[in-house]
């Protein structure tokens, strides 16, 4: 909630509690849908969640391709093109439950949502890999979740290499690569004791998608002038990988309308860097994290944007900036901040990560599973998601007067804090989530960034070791 008297709009939380019409029977079409995968389509043995997608598509320009897709299916005559359209389906039908969650964000938040662009068209593809790439996941699909083995995993090797030599193909290949070696750790299907139905059907279902020509399209792509405010930063770690997503608010040169703006970087990693040490691999490649920790804006100047928010970020094109307070962009900038519109295909409830300011809240809970209360409303805080890389904790977020954090939905509204106002010796504190992204003179953070320097320096040694021979 963002009081009116310091520049704000109020937030809506009861509407972040208050049910969705039609949402959990478009999720209970899918969830009978991802158990046919289960047991696969070349004989479904489930044939009731083939007729239920056909059905939540009837009145769509996708009913008849669907109903013939189910009824090939459900005979076990079924070909690629009807497993496509399958998948379209689903992904449709995830697609409407997204739109109808941002659209209650949107009545909560009293922002207005930016208007959707024609993407660019791909490079030119190579047809051939495209049909490989949707042959192997045609076979996934007919085997089914239970049915997978080394030898149908091991399939999609060479399909794949060929896929990541190529740049217009590169979306497709690195989903198929990171799918591929999922489902290579899970093998023999049939052992499994639990299966990730939904997410497996997501992946599959997107592939499908990606593998027809032209639909792997890029947003549009212009550029931008002006002032970029940080709200915070959303660290992602993987045992091989790590991703820093900075979310702020873009306040253009010539007054228009403020925006809702993103800055990404990924980069690989070894799994002997954890923890505050994943900053010294982030920064080079954004500056922006520099500022954050110095508490900084940044001034743009023909930066690349593009229609979904994300900035193609390259230093030449941006400078410090002044002093830039986080908590005040919240209060005031924020709550007039335009939301980006979204892609079709990326349309995806688990996507969804709007930035919001709260305070005047009340608590339950513990910092293992605690809630924010408002006037008889709770919201979940995801405090599981708070990174080791900062001094933000759980212990004080649950101590905090007000908090600035991503609304995510998983089944339900939740709360992902990125940064908090807490009273530290009588005096109000924030306390963000990435403040050491730009370095740090807290004793904890130089601790793990030491040993992050020691654990690099080991590597390179060795690597040349290896080059050397």
């Amino acid at each position: 909630m963002v009081p009116a008297d310091q520049g704000g709009g109020l937030m809506r939380v009861d509407l972040l509690t208050d049910p969705i019409t039609g949402l959990d029977e478009a999720l209970a079409v899918v969830d009978a849908f991802d158990d046919v995968l289960v047991t696969g389509l070349l004989r479904p043995q489930r044939i009731a969640g083939l007729t239920e997608l056909a059905d939540a598509v009837a009145g769509s320009p996708l009913a008849a391709r669907v109903a013939e897709a189910a009824e090939k299916t459900a005979a076990g005559a079924a070909g690629e093109e009807h497993f496509v359209s399958l998948a379209a389906a689903r992904i449709a039908v995830f697609g409407s439950v997204h739109d109808a969650v941002l659209a209650r964000l949107v009545e909560a938040t009293g922002r207005p949502l930016g208007e959707e662009s024609a993407g660019q068209a791909p490079e030119a593809e190579s047809p051939n890999l495209l049909v490989a790439a949707r042959s192997w996941l045609a076979d996934l699909a007919r085997a089914g979740w239970q049915g997978i083995d080394h030898d149908l995993i091991s399939a999609s090797a060479q399909v794949i290499s060929a896929l990541l030599a190529e740049p217009s193909l590169r979306r497709l290949a690195v989903l198929l690569d990171g799918f591929a070696a999922e489902l290579a750790a899970s093998c023999p299907g049939a052992a499994l004791e639990r299966i990730p139905a939904r997410r497996w059907g997501d992946l599959w279902s997107r592939g499908m998608l990606l593998t027809l020509p032209g639909a792997a399209a890029t947003p549009a792509i212009g550029t931008v002038t002006g002032r970029l405010l940080p709200l915070g930063v959303d660290l992602l770690e993987h045992s091989t990988a790590a991703q820093a997503q900075v979310h702020a608010v873009f306040e253009p040169e010539d007054g228009a309308t403020p925006r809702l703006v993103r800055a990404n970087v990924t980069v690989p990693k070894p799994d002997t860097i954890i923890g505050a040490g994943i900053w010294q691999l982030l920064r080079p490649h954004l500056s922006l994290l520099t500022a954050i920790g110095e508490g900084r804006s940044m001034d743009l100047a023909g930066m690349p944007v593009t229609a979904e928010g994300d900035l193609l970020w390259r230093d030449e094109h941006a400078r410090p900036g002044e002093p830039a307070d986080a908590f005040s962009t919240a209060r005031v900038a924020l709550p007039k901040a335009v939301m980006p519109a979204v892609a079709p295909l990326d349309r995806h409830p688990v996507r969804l990560a709007v930035p919001v300011f709260l305070e005047g809240y009340g608590f339950e809970g513990d910092e293992d599973a605690l809630t924010f209360t408002f006037a008889g409303s709770r919201l979940t805080v995801e405090t599981d998601r708070i990174p080791a890389a900062g001094p933000l904790t759980p212990k004080a977020v649950a101590g905090s007067s007000a908090c600035i954090g991503l609304i995510r939905w998983d089944g339900g509204f939740r709360l992902q804090p990125l940064a908090v106002e807490t009273t530290v010796r009588k005096k109000t504190t924030a306390v963000h989530a990435g403040a050491w992204a730009g370095g740090t003179t807290d004793k904890a953070g130089v601790k793990a960034e030491k040993a992050a320097t020691d654990a690099a320096a080991v590597l390179r040694e060795r690597a040349g070791r290896l080059l050397r021979k």
